[in-house]
């Protein structure tokens, strides 16, 4: 099977995630305490993802500078777009509660769906990536990617239903984010692929340094509100895990 056709679907499988995250938290009430505790360990094994696997190959293909310049550039990026976002009501798009309704807050339901899109794109992007280096896709990375996706759609889901959005909204948005993702790690691959190491190199930092951003700026926040002190705890137990991972599969 062509390399782009397994980009796709590793996308697609890494996406699936918060599909079954949403559909977990649409059918059971999970206490948000619970839900707390999930987030902080995807927060964990994404941070150990984005480290140990992401900026390192980076820093491999393309030097401090192009690791640098990318990881900078991924976390400013990402955070002028949801600064615009969050005008539009997507702040909380990521709390299982305290999320607007469409009555309180005109057009959050849309820039509620395109901030989750956003989230998504880079960890995709990233994914197809990783097939760039023999062929073969990072088993920690997708692995990274489909546990924290599960965190997020539960938790996400969660607020959507409180808020009083419908099942057809909710699961239309995770559909079509599941989509996408499985397209922007067809892209990363495709794209990519006619492009130098470094260009290559900087792309994965800018994957990486939007990644930080948004578990600061949207998963974080949610596990420690609920989790407390526990927070920082089972954020260790994430980044061990996937630490490990990364380790045994030996990417």
């Amino acid at each position: 099977m062509p390399s782009w056709i397994w980009a796709g679907f590793w996308g697609a499988v890494a996406g699936s995630a918060l599909l079954v995250g949403a559909g977990v938290s649409w059918m059971v009430t999970v206490p948000r305490r619970a839900l707390a505790a999930v987030m902080a360990f995807g927060s964990g094994v994404l941070i150990s993802a984005l480290a140990f696997d992401l900026m390192d190959e980076a820093y491999a293909n393309g030097g401090f500078d192009a690791a640098a310049i990318g990881f900078v550039s991924g976390a400013v990026v990402y955070t002028a777009a949801t600064v615009a976002l969050d005008r539009y009501g997507a702040k909380r798009r990521k709390r299982s509660g305290q999320q607007p309704s469409e009555g309180d807050h005109p057009g959050s339901g849309m820039a509620i769906a395109v901030g989750a899109l956003i989230d998504g794109i880079p960890e995709s992007i990233a994914i197809g990536i990783s097939l760039l280096h023999g062929g073969v896709v990072s088993v920690a990375a997708v692995a990274a990617v489909f546990l924290s996706n599960i965190p997020e759609g539960m938790s996400s889901a969660a607020g959507m239903r409180r808020a009083g959005r419908s099942a057809r909204y909710v699961f239309g948005v995770w559909g079509v984010i599941a989509l996408a993702s499985a397209l922007a790690a067809l892209a990363g691959y495709v794209v990519f692929s006619h492009y130098s190491r470094d260009v290559i190199a900087a792309t994965t930092a800018i994957a990486a340094g939007a990644i930080l951003a948004m578990l600061v700026d949207t998963m974080i926040p949610e596990a420690f509100e609920e989790a407390h002190n526990l927070a920082g705890l089972i954020t260790v137990a994430g980044f061990m895990a996937a630490f490990a991972l990364t380790k045994l599969s030996g990417q």
